[in-house]
Protein backbone atom coordinates (compact mmCIF):
# COMPACT_ATOMS: atom_id res chain seq x y z
CA UNK A 1 0.00 0.00 0.00
CA UNK A 2 1.30 3.45 -0.88
CA UNK A 3 1.19 6.53 1.29
CA UNK A 4 -1.39 8.70 -0.38
CA UNK A 5 -4.38 10.69 0.65
CA UNK A 6 -7.82 10.02 -0.80
CA UNK A 7 -8.17 11.71 -4.14
CA UNK A 8 -10.45 14.55 -4.88
CA UNK A 9 -9.65 15.85 -8.31
CA UNK A 10 -10.57 19.51 -8.29
CA UNK A 11 -10.74 21.57 -11.44
CA UNK A 12 -7.33 23.24 -11.61
CA UNK A 13 -7.72 26.85 -10.57
CA UNK A 14 -6.95 29.00 -7.62
CA UNK A 15 -3.72 30.39 -6.25
CA UNK A 16 -1.26 27.88 -7.73
CA UNK A 17 -2.40 28.56 -11.25
CA UNK A 18 -3.11 32.26 -10.77
CA UNK A 19 0.22 33.07 -9.14
CA UNK A 20 2.17 31.95 -12.18
CA UNK A 21 -0.03 33.84 -14.60
CA UNK A 22 0.63 32.53 -18.07
CA UNK A 23 2.48 29.37 -16.97
CA UNK A 24 -0.75 27.34 -17.14
CA UNK A 25 -3.69 27.18 -19.50
CA UNK A 26 -7.29 27.39 -18.29
CA UNK A 27 -7.33 23.61 -17.69
CA UNK A 28 -4.25 23.68 -15.46
CA UNK A 29 -1.72 22.31 -17.96
CA UNK A 30 1.76 23.79 -18.09
CA UNK A 31 2.20 25.82 -21.27
CA UNK A 32 5.99 25.44 -21.49
CA UNK A 33 7.38 22.09 -20.36
CA UNK A 34 10.84 23.61 -19.93
CA UNK A 35 9.51 25.54 -16.92
CA UNK A 36 8.74 22.30 -15.06
CA UNK A 37 10.78 21.32 -12.02
CA UNK A 38 10.23 19.00 -9.09
CA UNK A 39 9.20 21.77 -6.69
CA UNK A 40 6.51 22.90 -9.12
CA UNK A 41 5.45 19.27 -9.61
CA UNK A 42 4.92 18.93 -5.86
CA UNK A 43 2.74 22.04 -5.81
CA UNK A 44 0.71 20.83 -8.79
CA UNK A 45 0.35 17.44 -7.08
CA UNK A 46 -1.07 19.09 -3.98
CA UNK A 47 -3.56 20.96 -6.14
CA UNK A 48 -4.49 17.64 -7.78
CA UNK A 49 -5.18 16.06 -4.38
CA UNK A 50 -1.88 14.18 -4.01
CA UNK A 51 -0.47 15.38 -0.69
CA UNK A 52 3.10 14.14 -1.15
CA UNK A 53 5.11 12.58 -3.96
CA UNK A 54 6.93 9.43 -2.90
CA UNK A 55 9.35 7.27 -4.90
CA UNK A 56 6.63 5.40 -6.84
CA UNK A 57 5.07 8.74 -7.82
CA UNK A 58 8.41 10.08 -9.06
CA UNK A 59 9.17 6.86 -10.93
CA UNK A 60 5.92 7.23 -12.86
CA UNK A 61 6.23 11.00 -13.39
CA UNK A 62 9.80 10.73 -14.70
CA UNK A 63 8.93 7.85 -17.01
CA UNK A 64 5.93 9.67 -18.49
CA UNK A 65 8.02 12.84 -19.02
CA UNK A 66 10.84 10.88 -20.65
CA UNK A 67 8.45 9.03 -22.97
CA UNK A 68 6.61 12.23 -23.88
CA UNK A 69 9.86 14.02 -24.70
CA UNK A 70 11.05 11.05 -26.78
CA UNK A 71 7.75 10.29 -28.55
CA UNK A 72 5.76 13.52 -28.38
CA UNK A 73 2.78 11.74 -26.84
CA UNK A 74 1.50 9.87 -23.82
CA UNK A 75 2.52 6.21 -23.74
CA UNK A 76 -0.19 3.64 -23.14
CA UNK A 77 -0.95 2.86 -19.52
CA UNK A 78 -0.05 -0.78 -20.14
CA UNK A 79 3.46 0.22 -21.26
CA UNK A 80 3.83 2.70 -18.41
CA UNK A 81 2.89 -0.02 -15.92
CA UNK A 82 5.29 -2.49 -17.45
CA UNK A 83 8.18 0.02 -17.48
CA UNK A 84 7.62 1.29 -13.94
CA UNK A 85 6.64 -1.98 -12.30
CA UNK A 86 3.34 -0.50 -11.10
CA UNK A 87 -0.03 -2.08 -11.71
CA UNK A 88 -2.95 -0.16 -13.21
CA UNK A 89 -4.64 -0.14 -9.80
CA UNK A 90 -1.46 1.20 -8.15
CA UNK A 91 -1.31 4.06 -10.68
CA UNK A 92 -4.91 4.93 -9.87
CA UNK A 93 -4.24 4.62 -6.15
CA UNK A 94 -1.26 6.96 -6.42
CA UNK A 95 -2.82 9.61 -8.66
CA UNK A 96 -6.52 8.92 -9.07
CA UNK A 97 -6.13 8.62 -12.84
CA UNK A 98 -3.91 9.47 -15.77
CA UNK A 99 -4.87 13.12 -16.21
CA UNK A 100 -3.34 14.19 -12.88
CA UNK A 101 -0.11 12.39 -13.85
CA UNK A 102 -0.03 14.40 -17.08
CA UNK A 103 -0.52 17.71 -15.22
CA UNK A 104 1.97 16.90 -12.44
CA UNK A 105 4.55 15.83 -15.02
CA UNK A 106 4.24 19.32 -16.49
CA UNK A 107 3.14 18.17 -19.91
CA UNK A 108 1.06 20.35 -22.23
CA UNK A 109 -2.68 20.08 -22.70
CA UNK A 110 -3.23 16.93 -24.77
CA UNK A 111 -6.44 18.30 -26.28
CA UNK A 112 -10.09 17.55 -25.67
CA UNK A 113 -10.23 14.23 -27.52
CA UNK A 114 -7.05 12.85 -25.95
CA UNK A 115 -8.19 13.88 -22.46
CA UNK A 116 -11.18 11.58 -22.77
CA UNK A 117 -8.77 8.65 -23.07
CA UNK A 118 -6.45 9.67 -20.20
Amino acid sequence: MFHTAPHTIPKPHGSLFAEHGALFDEDGFLLNLEQWNEALAQRIAQREGVSHLYEPHWRLIRHVRERFLALGGFPSLRRVCRATGLSRSEVHELFGGCLPVWRIAGLPNPGEEARTYL
